[in-house]
């Protein structure tokens, strides 16, 4: 069959797209430990070396893959987990969708190619089960409970005590007792639910996502002399976090991003300012001069 060049260009496209991502799920495959993830992964690879194949009956050309993709993806998935690197990879590959269907008026597998990644594959990725995931509500708890508590304790510390050293006594006295308390906490909780999460490990991801948190929010005053600069890189900071958390789990789990980010960053700075009224208030009331 002759082509049109523009959906030729088109089809070479999807050609580097189907063997890019072969590479990419037949390395991660070979990584994850997990014999079940494996299997997904190498099921989903043949697929895309099946497209690729499908694709170059009408172009008879070879396709390079994409090497630098190949490897951004697989190091995103090391690093944040396959789950999270799979399902970006897969949302941008949703952007060509479109592409499909005015490829498929030349060449009728076009449309059965698009089916196929739109369910077998996004089927073959709900089966990934990754421990992180698993564990995504003790850290959202970690996180949440720092947030909330350390913004609005530092907002109002700091206009109490009006010095950055004892701000950051203050906090890190507050912010290592509640993430021991946190931790203890959610390990009783997980033990009493009937869960597969073991109560030691969840404990363990809620009291590191506190303390991590704890640290980030109070390194400015322990580098910076003027407490309502430190402030302001506090609550920056804290917005931050809860923009990069939102974003791997709306990715990693498929929730929407923008309900969550509001939620959480709303509620954190809503505490930070009551808390900084509370502050300047308690300071008049005490008549405390620092």
């Amino acid at each position: 069959m002759q082509l049109s060049e523009d959906i030729r260009k088109q089809v070479i496209l999807f050609q580097q797209t189907e063997i890019t991502e072969y590479h990419i799920y037949k390395r991660l495959a070979k990584r994850i430990k997990s014999v079940e993830n494996a299997k997904v992964l190498d099921q989903i690879a043949e697929d895309e070396l099946r497209h690729y194949k499908g694709w170059k009956e009408y172009t008879k050309e070879d396709v390079q893959p994409r090497w630098f993709f190949v490897w951004f993806y697989y190091i995103v998935s090391i690093v944040f987990g396959f789950t999270f690197g799979v399902k970006l990879m897969e949302m941008g590959e949703e952007a060509a969708q479109g592409n499909y269907a005015a490829v498929s008026r030349e060449i009728p597998e076009a449309a059965i190619y698009q089916h196929e990644e739109n369910v077998h594959e996004e089927k073959l990725i709900e089966m990934l089960d990754e421990e992180r995931l698993q564990y995504a509500g003790s850290v959202v708890l970690g996180l949440n409970d720092a947030l909330v508590e350390l913004t609005g304790a530092l907002a109002g510390l700091t206009l109490a005590l009006q010095n950055t050293k004892l701000i950051a006594l203050s906090g890190l006295i507050t912010g290592i007792a509640a993430s021991l308390s946190m931790a203890a906490s959610e390990y009783l909780s997980t033990r009493s639910e009937k869960t597969s999460k073991h109560p030691v490990r969840a404990a363990i991801y809620t009291g590191i996502a506190y303390i991590t948190t704890v640290t980030l929010l109070i390194l400015p005053y322990l580098l910076l002399d003027n407490y309502y600069i430190d402030l302001a890189i506090s609550l920056s900071t804290a917005v931050v976090i809860i923009a990069v958390f939102n974003y791997y789990i709306s990715v990693a789990k498929g929730e929407s991003f923008r309900e969550r980010f509001i939620e959480m960053a709303g509620l954190s700075l809503s505490v930070a300012a009551f808390s900084f009224v509370i502050g300047y208030f308690i300071r008049q009331w005490l008549g405390i001069e620092i």
